[in-house]
């Protein structure tokens, strides 16, 4: 890895982790804070103490929920949400089975589900994160009553603007930072 990782944090997020001064009120805040040994105030000062390694073999940025709550809560805007989204990538792109099965699972179906319809497909993410889990029949019994609430649709409807969508995961599949500004760009 070329750079520090706050400078590489910085150039894939625009935030300064520096402005971090520790006040742990993003972890205080924090609805997985009991879940994990690195909270988001840890992330910022590992980011800060260039500690990669910290991140390396421990499932705590992989159990972020993405809600946000620490981003809202820091009075320095330090977004620490963004911060974990940008550690996860780089952890992700040295080990690509860092995260756990389930979580990559979970994400893999959910991604497959926007790219193939531009929308989520309940069935369809279900169907994808089973397969790719190995929890075949874990909650099976819940489907009846979810099917018979109209909770669950066997087919979803797909999205006007479809073929964009597709252009932008295309894109994405191809390696190098041009191919990241060529999908982010796509819709203007």
């Amino acid at each position: 890895m070329s750079g520090r990782l706050k400078e590489r944090i910085r150039a894939m997020t625009g935030v300064n982790v520096a402005r971090c001064y520790q006040c742990g009120k993003c972890s205080a805040g924090c609805p997985m804070a009991a879940e994990t040994t690195i909270r988001p105030h840890d992330v910022m000062r590992f980011v800060m103490q260039d500690r990669l390694d910290r991140f390396l073999g421990d499932d705590s940025i992989w159990l972020c929920v993405g809600c946000e709550t620490c981003t809202q809560r820091c009075p320095n805007e330090c977004d620490p949400a963004k911060v974990t989204d940008a550690v996860r990538e780089i952890v992700a792109g040295l080990q690509p089975d860092a995260a756990p099965r389930p979580l990559r699972a979970f994400h893999e179906a959910f991604l497959r589900q926007i790219e193939k319809h531009g929308r989520l497909g309940e069935m369809g993410l279900i169907m994808g994160y089973k397969f790719r889990s190995g929890r075949l029949f874990s909650d099976v019994g819940a489907a009846p009553g979810m099917m018979s609430r109209g909770k669950l649709a066997f087919l979803p409807k797909n999205v006007k603007g479809l073929d964009e969508i597709r252009r932008i995961f295309a894109a994405c599949r191809d390696s190098g930072p041009e191919a990241q500004d060529a999908a982010s760009n796509a819709g203007h």
